[in-house]
Formats: C-alpha cells, structure tokens, sequence
C-alpha cells in the first residue's frame, strides 16, 4: 500500500470540538487544514459562522457536529441543529448516535433518530458517533447495523470526549460488522502516522484527529521520500 501527502491529508477531519477551544484555536486549525488542504475542519456549532469565515473560498470542508457529545438530545432538537449548521455552511455533519437509547434496546428509536438526520442533511454525508468506550460488542454491531439501514455515509468511533477513543480493536470490529458497506471514521486517540497507517490497513478511510496531532502526522508524512509512505 503506499499514499501521498495529499491523499492522506484528504483522508483527516481535523477537529476543534473540546469544550475549553477559543477562537484562536480554531484560526490554528483552520490555518493548517488550509495549508495542507486537509478534507475538513469540525468546530462546535457557536464557532461555525468564524470557522466559514477563516475558510473563505478553500475547497476545505466546513463540517458540523449534531447531539454533540451525549446524544441525548431529542430527535426535534438535533434535527433543527442539523438545519442551522447547514444554513451556516456545513457540508458535513458528524451526529453522535443515541447512547442511552442504543443501550437501552431501543432500537427503532435509534434508527429513527438517524433517519431524521439524514433526511435533512439531503446529498450531505452524515457520520454516525457510536461513542464505543461505552458500548458492549453486540451494541457495536446494532450501532452499525441500524446507521446502514438509516442511509448514514460512515460510522465512527469516537468524539473524544470520552475516556477512550479509537481503538485498533474497535476499527477492526466495526470493519468486520459492516464489511465496506459504510465507511469508517476513526476519531479520538488518533495520534501519530503509523497508527494512522495500521487503522486504514483496518479499513478506517476518515480521521478525526486535533491539531497537534494533525500537524505531527503532517510533519511526519512529510519526511517520507517524495512526500510517498509506503506501509
């Protein structure tokens, strides 16, 4: 297997979503995506509109976050979430997943609260927050399953807020749940090259990573002959 830089870099959501980032962090992050022409930036919803203003005319992606990070909001409110970060600029929304309900065995409620996503997102990709540190295996599978028969474009592993985030574990186990009919965004302890490289051999195809671990993968991919990894 071998990618270049700008393959990788099309590969990396570069986030700014913990609850303590200021608008300076997200100049930082919009900066390096722009440099770098990273796929998108994910800031929380109140940085949106500052976000679009850093990004300009950038072919980078604006993407937005809905339910973020419980999932626990109701299906009416996340839907009018997923409404207002489109009208601000979103073309992408990452929505974490109904935990609690998940967990509870709720199934059709779960599907549902998908399908109200996707079906306001239209033609814009919509990511599922599984949020695995707090499911179980089977619970894993469910998530999986009902974000496929929801229409949702990836499942993902993690906001990063919880105490564990991707997992070299859990990128195989979705993999093998879902056997590439949805895509896999690995997100939360994403934080150097080779893990990076180790989780795509496992059939992650998206990353959620911060900025200092955005600009070290970068740096590192960098220094490889003809901006070329082979792995």
């Amino acid at each position: 297997m071998d990618l270049n830089i700008v393959e990788l870099a099309q590969m990396m959501d570069l986030s700014v979503v913990q609850v303590q980032h200021t608008e300076e962090d997200v100049r930082q992050v919009a900066e390096l995506a722009i440099r770098y022409q990273c796929k998108a930036v994910f800031t929380l919803p109140s940085q949106t509109h500052f976000l679009r203003q850093l990004i300009g005319d950038e072919k980078v992606v604006i993407g937005g976050v809905v339910g973020f990070p419980s999932g626990g909001a109701t299906m009416n409110t996340k839907s009018c979430e997923a409404k207002e970060l489109i009208d601000l600029g979103c073309r992408e929304l990452d929505m974490v997943i109904n935990i609690g309900k998940l967990r509870s065995g709720s199934h059709e409620y779960v599907r549902e609260d998908i399908q109200s996503i996707v079906a306001v997102a239209g033609s814009i990709p919509v990511k599922v927050v599984l949020e695995c540190h707090y499911l179980t295996r089977e619970e894993i599978r469910a998530g999986c399953e009902l974000s496929m028969e929801a229409g949702a474009a990836f499942v993902k592993t993690a906001t990063g807020w919880a105490p564990t985030g991707a997992t070299l574990e859990n990128v195989s186990l979705i993999h093998s749940f879902t056997q590439g009919k949805i895509k896999i965004k690995a997100a939360g302890d994403v934080r150097g090259l080779e893990t990076l490289l180790e989780m795509y051999r496992r059939g992650a195809r998206r990353f959620g990573i911060g900025y200092d671990s955005g600009k070290k993968i970068l740096e590192q991919a960098e220094k490889y002959p003809g901006d070329t990894i082979v792995f």
